[in-house]
């Protein structure tokens, strides 16, 4: 018998092993303790979820001035009446999310590749670049939607549109675009200085390394902070209706204001969880999902 055939028969005997296994009885005994205590855990937490929800909806509805803020917030009729006309409103809020969610993602990128440019030549870029940011980062964001929305059409500049779906679409992006392109920047500088240094190496340019070898890293590490500031932009775009755009919040407002009854505000913010729930899991999952291919070394 050659050595070759001893460790085929080995690895064979071993195989024949293995499919024969039986666990000992502790092993036994220690899986049927971590069931046990699982099936605990869960009923524990079910209970104390179930009492919990019990005590607040006792308080509420215990309380003096509850059925008198059931019939103004929580209307069945108000609320019916109120569903269609909101999810009209809210086809508006969606266009502007795809809309503006694709221009602050380009924006953001250039802003954030303007910033790690390096050499003394391109240093007004750097500083227009940083200028921006700062500015837009520090402004509230119902100021910038003030001031562009009201102080663009006052200037009567000719073939400057006074619309304003587009107006408030332009002060998201301006304010977002600065968040993104710090995220991106993030990315950017997160990327270990050797990697650009192989790449050069190798003979690519330094514009070549920065497009193949360094922002795809950057924005694989970045996407999960990015799908957060697009849920963000999700609920804010409900803020263009300051400027009398009819999306989901001010179809709320008009039916609102008809009788002071405030359940199509509650419709309307309801509407918005119902959009932003899915983006928040999505996010978690698409996270966890890098931080085990991470763990593993699947992810330079």
């Amino acid at each position: 018998m050659t050595y070759g055939d001893g460790v085929v028969k080995s690895r064979t005997a071993r195989e024949k092993a293995d499919d024969g296994y039986v666990p000992s009885a502790r092993r036994i005994e220690r899986e049927r303790f971590k069931r046990a205590r699982a099936r605990r855990a869960t009923a524990v937490a079910a209970l104390s979820t179930l009492v919990t929800g019990a005590v607040l909806f006792l308080v509420i509805t215990r309380s003096p001035g509850w059925p008198r803020t059931r019939e103004t917030f929580f209307s069945l009729e108000y609320a019916r009446m109120a569903l269609p006309k909101v999810l009209d409103g809210l086809l508006l809020n969606l266009r502007l999310l795809v809309v503006c969610g694709a221009a602050v993602l380009v924006l953001g990128l250039l802003l954030a590749v303007a910033r790690t440019l390096r050499g003394p030549v391109f240093f007004p870029l750097r500083a227009l670049a940083a200028a921006y940011t700062d500015f837009f980062r520090g402004l509230p964001l119902i100021i910038c939607l003030l001031m562009v929305v009201f102080g663009v059409p006052a200037l009567r500049l000719q073939g400057v549109t006074t619309d304003p779906v587009l107006l408030g679409g332009s002060a998201l992006v301006l304010t977002y675009s600065a968040y993104v392109a710090e995220v991106f920047r993030a990315g950017i500088e997160s990327v270990h200085p050797s990697q650009r240094a192989a790449a050069r190496s190798l003979g690519l340019s330094g514009g070549q390394a920065l497009r193949f070898v360094v922002l795809p890293q950057a924005v694989r590490r970045v996407v999960p902070p990015l799908l957060n500031d697009l849920v963000s932009l999700q609920k804010d775009t409900g803020l263009v209706s300051i400027a009398g755009a009819v999306d989901a919040v001010y179809a709320a407002q008009i039916i609102a204001g008809k009788d002071f009854n405030f359940t199509p505000y509650v419709v309307a913010g309801l509407v918005f969880v119902a959009l932003t729930i899915p983006m928040t899991r999505c996010t978690d999952w698409i996270t966890a999902r890098m931080d085990r291919r991470r763990a593993q070394g699947g992810l330079v």
